[in-house]
């Protein structure tokens, strides 16, 4: 391996750096996963006490349950076609960590955690409540169906 010698720089890899990257500003202010984004939220939000009471006070910490919704419905709206698929596209892919919540240094969950926790939440009668939700954006995504795929495929 060569050395450094005068004013030529060095090859070695450093390992992670700092990043200073704000997820929220990299996502386009017209994009349509940020209407889409918005409209969950507010759904969501009118479940938090919902989620508050199907969760218990002590444990260990599971998936917080927006997270696991958002990401579900971005495997739908993008039609990702297994879990490992859409793990592999939230580690790389900064618009999907956008939607989901995730920041840029967050950890991406195992496969099998993410669908068992998906699971737990949507065999509860919660399942019923989050459908409304859905059918609205389901009706906003026919009208940018084509966008949202060409604007989150990874090639």
């Amino acid at each position: 391996m060569a050395t450094e010698c005068g004013m030529r720089g060095s090859d070695q890899v450093t390992g992670s750096l700092f990043s200073s990257v704000d997820l929220e500003e990299r996502v386009p202010a017209r994009h349509p996963l940020r209407k889409i984004r918005a409209v969950i939220n507010d759904a969501l939000r009118s479940l938090d006490a919902d989620f508050d009471w199907l969760y218990a006070g002590e444990g260990h910490p599971s998936i917080a349950p927006e997270r696991l919704i958002r990401a579900s419905l971005l495997q739908i709206l993008d039609t990702i076609r297994s879990e490992r698929q859409l793990m592999e596209q939230r580690d790389y892919n900064l618009l999907f960590r956008w939607f989901v919540g995730l920041g840029i240094d967050n950890a991406v969950w195992v496969p099998t955690v993410f669908s068992k926790n998906r699971d737990r939440l949507l065999t509860t009668d919660m399942a019923r409540r989050i459908m409304p939700p859905f059918w609205r954006i389901a009706k906003l995504h026919r009208c940018c169906r084509k966008i949202i795929s060409r604007s989150t495929a990874p090639w």
